[in-house]
């Protein structure tokens, strides 16, 4: 499969607490949650299927932070976006946390970058930014 950068769009209907590894515990409040994440290595945007696979409880094991959001029992994968072939997981990541409340120290520990977890109360807030990112970078 091509490589890639992708963004995963998750709901949670109930504020909840999540364990997110190393990272420890945090409560999530109810909302959208968008995470960023690139596949450049072997098998490129398959690790999508990954995750998928992970969110419907058909894969246990939490190799990343957002296997733990999305592996939770109370979130649901709601949409994922996927720009093949470019490498814009920062970019896209800043815009969200930009547009939405970033979620300090959750999926950028291989950057720079404070977080590539951003939340918001309304699913438009970070739906659009993701649309509009990834339509951006085609």
């Amino acid at each position: 499969m091509d490589p890639g950068t992708y963004t995963l769009l998750v709901s949670l209907p109930a504020s909840t607490d999540v364990t997110f590894g190393a990272a420890g515990e945090r409560r999530l409040d109810p909302g959208w949650y968008a995470y960023t994440g690139s596949a450049f290595g072997p098998g490129g945007l398959s690790r999508v299927e990954r995750h998928r696979r992970v969110a419907a409880g058909e894969h246990d094991v939490r190799h990343w932070h957002v296997d733990s959001l999305t592996g939770h029992p109370e979130t649901r994968l709601d949409a994922v976006y996927v720009t093949e072939n470019r490498d814009h997981e920062c970019a896209i990541a800043r815009a969200l946390n930009d547009a939405a409340e970033p979620i300090p120290g959750l999926g950028a520990s291989d950057c720079d970058c404070e977080t590539h977890v951003a939340y918001a109360p309304e699913r438009e807030t970070v739906a659009a930014t993701v649309h509009g990112e990834h339509e951006a970078e085609r």
